[in-house]
């Protein structure tokens, strides 16, 4: 029965393609590509591909790009908006055939006695010439290893995706055959061979395990002994994605999510409504010791966050919503789980970074850079890379956003990234190695500086000494930068002042030895804070110590006079003082009052500010005397 016509024209339509959410259809119309939203009136997306007629399309669920083959005798990559991401060079004949595979990492391309292999970017790994004539039609296993041609001389042609390769440090692995691995140790160049019962469909080498999965099992090897993998069986075959993190490693099938250990215990499945696992890929699904983060395809603005060890919710069990679409995520290695981050590229290509724990406040979404195609972290510590428009970006202490984002520039390394070509991506940043795969498919890799990883490594256990006598030896004024950013995070002032000095803010030198001088620990904590510009924090630290006159004194420092006001008549104490502040404030800059609650407490109140500072003097001698009691005792010199 026919449903509906979707598009009449003059021309053949040679091919036809869904659109990855099944409410598109992608057509051909002589050298045009035209994508139709099945809403009536929505608008028609319309486009000239090709200088010859169009005979194939393609368009993959997982990427969400757009394949093309014509008569000019080229093939072209495409996003969904209709811009060329990439064109081959002219082949000897037209292409008649082109077919993504599954997981949308690999396409094949078919023509005149001809068979091409083709990463997602466009550039070949291989081309094959069976002696077929045209191959009309391709077709890919659902695991994504193997395809069959449809050939003009009446055969079927068979080919299977061997060669992969996967590189760790020191360790090369190669699949030769289709039940065969070679691992190489670069070093001392010892060859082992890998020998599997079934086909190979995905392979992962990283953190020292190689995880394996066949079309029926799963092996797990570790990099120090190749002969005794960890074995067991899988619930689905295909598995379409292996993630590894230090403790763990994430498998993906048409089943649902998978975590195990390296040491073959099932950990966790988690699970969100509406959860398609055929459409997740490594820019949309990240893994951490402690964290599991999942973008929503249904609305692309949501990355839901789970626990490792249970699969639950993370945290009071909100998802991160973000005001754009987010293109990809990436979870931070290292650290403690309650300061675990996530940094992601939305569609402006903003990067942005947001902390994972969520408890009833909003947390932050912080923007770190622009322009940004590509982003990891490093697997030894908390540094990111990206790279962002014309250059390589490495931001050596991301957490600087939320301490002190004035430094955030010095603490950076860039460089310029024109040598990568177009559309470059990072394909891994192992210890200060990143490796970046260009648009042709060749590898480029970059060694940033060692310091910053031992700087982290000697401030997560404390050494802050060492870390010091590490910045006097650099000499650089990044790992200063770093450090002093560091040490506010870690409520280490003392270090804190050493590096501000050592990189020129001595405005910041000054204000961290008035803190070092006030009389108790709540007050030094708040002003720690505000240092951070967390200024609810501080209040809130100040009003749950009993410090009221603190918490109001702060907010008129900051000319916070609503606040400031509020917090005196809420609490019944010093409305006199935050009005005296109020009034000097307004003569200094020669204006009238025109708040109308001022004017309304300043009602037949007379300002005495003898009796004011009497007040104020009270109020800290009572401080220190609270603080006195409290801990053993010191002399402090007070600063006021």
């Amino acid at each position: 029965m026919l449903r509906s016509t979707l598009a009449q024209q003059g021309t053949p339509v040679y091919s036809v393609a869904w659109g990855p959410d099944s409410e598109k259809v992608l057509y051909t119309a002589g050298k045009q590509l035209i994508i139709k939203p099945l809403q009536p009136n929505a608008k028609v997306l319309q486009w000239k591909a090709h200088d010859g007629i169009i005979l194939k399309v393609d368009w993959n669920s997982v990427n969400d790009l757009i394949l093309s083959a014509g008569e000019d005798c080229k093939y072209k990559v495409w996003d969904s908006y209709g811009r060329p991401l990439y064109s081959s060079q002219p082949h000897e004949h037209p292409i008649t055939s082109v077919a993504w595979a599954p997981d949308g990492e690999l396409f094949a391309v078919g023509s005149f006695h001809t068979l091409r292999l083709c990463d997602k970017t466009g550039w070949s790994y291989a081309l094959e010439k069976p002696n077929t004539g045209s191959i009309f039609n391709i077709t890919w296993s659902i695991d994504g290893t193997q395809i069959a041609g449809a050939c003009g001389n009446g055969h079927v042609v068979f080919a299977h995706v061997v060669e992969q390769r996967w590189e760790w440090k020191d360790f090369q692995v190669t699949l030769t055959k289709r039940r065969t691995m070679q691992v190489r140790n670069v070093l001392n160049d010892a060859v082992d061979l890998l020998e599997f019962r079934d086909r190979v469909i995905k392979a992962s080498l990283n953190y020292a395990h190689l995880v394996v999965s066949t079309s029926l099992q799963c092996y797990v090897f570790s990099t120090k002994n190749w002969n005794t993998p960890l074995i067991f069986d899988l619930k689905e075959g295909t598995v379409s994605l292996i993630l590894q993190a230090e403790r763990h490693f994430l498998l993906v099938d048409g089943g649902g999510i998978y975590l195990y250990s390296y040491d073959g215990r099932f950990l966790s499945s988690p699970k969100f409504p509406g959860m398609r696992t055929d459409i997740l890929n490594a820019q949309t699904v990240s893994l951490s010791n402690d964290t599991i983060a999942i973008k929503d395809k249904a609305d692309e603005k949501i990355i839901f966050l789970f626990e490792a060890s249970t699969g639950k919710p993370l945290g009071d069990g909100k998802f991160l919503s973000h005001k754009n679409e987010i293109l990809e995520i990436a979870l931070d290695q290292k650290g403690l789980t309650n300061d675990r981050k996530i940094a992601f590229i939305d569609k402006n290509r903003d990067l942005c970074i947001t902390s994972v724990k969520r408890f009833g406040k909003e947390e932050q979404i912080i923007k770190l850079g622009t322009m940004v195609h590509t982003l990891a972290w490093s697997d030894t510590c908390n540094i990111l890379c990206g790279l962002q428009d014309t250059r390589f970006t490495v931001w050596y202490y991301p957490n600087t956003v939320y301490v002190d984002r004035d430094i955030l520039p010095k603490t950076l390394y860039e460089r310029d990234a024109s040598e990568f070509s177009k559309n470059p991506h990072i394909v891994s940043f192992v210890g200060n190695q990143v490796t970046i795969r260009r648009a042709d498919g060749s590898l480029i890799h970059i060694s940033i500086s060692p310091y910053p990883a031992i700087l982290h490594e000697y401030v997560s256990s404390s050494k802050w000494e060492d870390a010091v006598r590490l910045c006097r030896f650099v000499k650089e004024q990044t790992m200063w930068a770093c450090l002093a950013a560091m040490a506010v995070a870690n409520r280490d002032m003392t270090t804190a002042e050493i590096a501000y000095a050592a990189i020129g803010e001595i405005d910041k030198v000054q204000y961290i030895n008035s803190i070092k001088n006030l009389p108790s620990k709540e007050s030094k904590m708040a002003h720690i804070l505000m240092f951070s510009g967390n200024i609810q924090e501080a209040e809130m630290v100040l009003l749950q110590a009993g410090l009221v006159y603190q918490a109001i004194q702060i907010n008129i420092n900051l000319y916070n006079w609503e606040r400031a006001l509020e917090l005196a008549v809420k609490y019944k104490t010093h409305v006199d003082t935050v009005l005296a502040y109020r009034q000097k404030f307004l003569e200094t800059f020669g204006k009238q009052e025109t708040n109308k609650r001022y004017l309304q407490y300043a009602e037949g109140l007379e300002i005495d500010w003898e009796k004011i500072k009497a007040k104020i003097e009270m109020e800290i001698t009572k401080e220190r005397e609270r603080s006195s009691s409290s801990q053993p005792s010191k002399n402090i010199g007070l600063m006021h």
